[in-house]
């Protein structure tokens, strides 16, 4: 059996979306559970899911939103051998999806596998291009240290009982558990979920900090000013080129003022 986890939060957006297309999945002679998690939606979420009778709902932990904590808690009450994480706003873009993105798990060397996020139509092109390098075809990415997304991902429930998910880090917890194991990771482009966000910049230094924060926990170095500053230069330079690409000018002044609220939070997060 295949259990898919799917913690949610005020995500009625995109919520019913995701879940007609994990519905609708075929997987062959594997059996589906679906395992609802929302944490106090208060925008409609939680009583859309209420009203979908395939679901099976549990109520959240007790206390203050801890993704390990709930990623286990979650895992523990699962009853498939497979487990598919995918989150609430990662809506699945075709029918065998769950089938794609669990076959390299057959393969026993294989910890994990993740799956291909597309960026929404009205995602930012700044924000496109992000996701285009990370995921696409793999070959950007592949060189990157550990670079793993639990958004589209599956395990074998036997690992995450064996070896859980940190419960003492706010961000970041997908990296840290295939780095603290080593783990052998797949990608799977093939498996593809639409998702991406557009953050205004109060929200991308939160989110950037804390990954920043996140990195030192896991015993990455701190940040170097100077590499904070060639990486923002550098990732507006790609920014250019992408928006000439793609013949627009619109974010022209844009990219270099997101790159650098990205950057140096990240940096600032490192130094603490």
């Amino acid at each position: 059996m295949i259990s898919v986890l799917v913690r949610s939060h005020n995500d009625i957006k995109y919520i019913r979306q995701t879940v007609e297309m994990l519905l609708a999945q075929t997987v062959d002679d594997d059996a589906v559970e679906i395992i609802s998690c929302d944490d106090r939606s208060t925008d409609g979420t939680a009583e859309y899911l209420a009203s979908v009778p395939e679901l099976r709902r549990i109520v959240p932990p007790k206390g203050k939103y801890v993704p390990g904590k709930t990623l286990n808690y979650m895992v523990n009450q699962a009853k498939g051998d497979i487990i598919v994480f995918n989150n609430s706003d990662a809506i699945p873009q075709n029918h065998d999806y769950l089938k794609k993105l669990t076959a390299p798990l057959q393969d026993k060397s294989v910890d994990c596998v993740f799956g291909n996020q597309i960026a929404r139509q009205d995602a930012y092109f700044v924000v496109k291009k992000d996701y285009e390098r990370a995921f696409g075809d793999g070959s950007i990415s592949a060189a990157w240290d550990n670079f793993f997304s639990l958004v589209s991902s599956g395990f074998r429930k036997a690992d995450l009982l064996d070896k859980p998910f940190n419960e003492n880090i706010q961000y970041s917890e997908d990296t840290d558990w295939v780095k603290r194991y080593q783990a052998k990771i797949v990608y799977v482009p093939e498996a593809v979920v639409e998702h991406s966000h557009n953050y205004t910049l109060k929200e991308v230094k939160k989110r950037f900090f804390n990954e920043g924060v996140a990195d030192r926990q896991m015993g990455k170095a701190a940040m170097s000013f100077f590499r904070c500053i060639k990486s923002i230069a550098a990732e507006t330079l790609r920014d250019w080129v992408y928006l000439a690409k793609h013949r627009t000018i619109k974010e022209f002044f844009y990219a270099p003022l997101y790159r650098l609220v990205q950057k140096a939070s990240y940096y600032r997060g490192t130094k603490q």
